[in-house]
């Protein structure tokens, strides 16, 4: 009997060179101070408990297909028209779509670097070209170079990640005029921010916004997020939209997270004051930082010697793990490898960091 190849033979040939997106750690038991992929740290609006439990009796039935509902209720939030919206999976799910849409061989990906690390990876398997355009130091918005840069479709975060850095709508506007393809705006973490970019959505029929109902809302678990653009884009994703992306229960949670905004304010409030105190604490022990717009703080540790540095900044991170604290390292670029990355936690998480964090200065004098 002829031996038959390994599964892997029949896989596309570019599948095997794929380098997968590496989540952030999930512990496996309690007692961890999870400060690593950026979640809330409060729990989600008591309405969204009861619109699950309303609607678990029903889920024998498929979901909505379209998320009509809740694209109707995203559009009143930022008034917009229904046909202007998506629903997903996740706001990763609606980046996928975008990949499927507009990136492959000879249609180029475009990035800022760092950036959302999925971005590779979701070009990658579209078999496309990524463009990188590297921040400075300063982290000023690129225009120029994103505007030159011959990508089909460029992805921004705004607020940067990891750096938590947030671009004004002028200069967004700068690289809509200049830019001759297609800009995605990803929104993650703009509710931790001063503005958003949805005004220019009027305007410009090349700006695509990205949205998630994991941070500020609390609902990392249940995985929605949603697009925001012209009529024509959203048409286009949705031909290639999978069927029945996003479940029952995560469609009625949304709803009813969109209905209790003040519950929401009060958390967003809570998590920026608690983020402006920390940044004060890293500043007093002479840590350079970002001014972040996001939920999430990226500094530059120096240990009780003054020092910094890659090693000083693994030399943390595993500092705090041993003591069952979570952050996140970005090594392999020079912008970042000599930083971490903190999420905001409640006032006591951010508290007992705090503390572990100058018990490691005093250890390393």
């Amino acid at each position: 009997m002829q031996k038959k190849p390994v599964p892997s033979h029949y896989a596309l040939p570019h599948i095997g060179r794929l380098e997968a997106y590496a989540p952030g750690e999930q512990p496996g038991d309690d007692g961890w101070i999870k400060l690593n992929t950026n979640e809330n740290p409060y729990p989600p609006s008591p309405g969204v408990g009861r619109a699950i439990m309303k609607e678990a009796g029903a889920v024998r039935f498929y979901p909505n297909p379209k998320s009509t509902p809740l694209r109707e209720a995203i559009a009143r939030q930022f008034n917009l028209q229904p046909a202007q919206v998506i629903v997903g999976n996740g706001s990763d799910d609606i980046l996928n779509l975008l990949m499927r849409c507009f990136c492959g061989r000879g249609k180029a990906a475009g990035t800022t670097s760092p950036s959302y690390s999925l971005y590779p990876a979701l070009c990658g398997i579209q078999e496309g070209d990524l463009i990188q355009i590297p921040f400075a130091r300063d982290m000023e918005l690129p225009v120029e170079a994103i505007a030159a840069s011959g990508a089909n479709i460029f992805f921004l975060t705004s607020p940067n990640t990891p750096t938590g850095v947030g671009f004004s709508n002028e200069r967004i506007a700068e690289a809509l005029e200049s830019f001759p393809g297609l800009l995605v705006v990803d929104e993650a973490y703009v509710d931790f921010a001063n503005e958003n970019a949805v005004p220019l959505l009027v305007r410009y029929p090349n700006l695509v916004i990205t949205r998630s109902f994991s941070k500020s809302y609390g609902l990392a678990g249940l995985r929605v997020g949603c697009g925001l653009a012209s009529e024509e884009v959203i048409d286009l994703l949705d031909r290639v939209r999978d069927s029945y992306n996003v479940n029952s229960l995560s469609q009625a949670a949304v709803i009813a997270a969109l209905e209790d905004p003040q519950f929401y304010r009060e958390v967003i409030d809570r998590i920026i004051d608690t983020r402006g105190k920390f940044l004060g604490e890293l500043r007093r022990l002479d840590w350079f930082t970002y001014h972040s717009q996001a939920n999430f703080l990226f500094t530059e540790p120096r240990n009780g010697k003054g020092k910094s540095g890659p090693e000083i900044a693994r030399g943390v991170v595993a500092f705090l793990k041993e003591r069952k604290i979570l952050v996140r390292y970005f090594g392999g670029d020079a912008l970042t490898d000599c930083f971490v990355r903190i999420s905001i936690g409640t006032e006591e998480q951010m508290k007992a960091l705090l503390e572990t964090i100058e018990l490691w200065q005093k250890n390393n004098a």
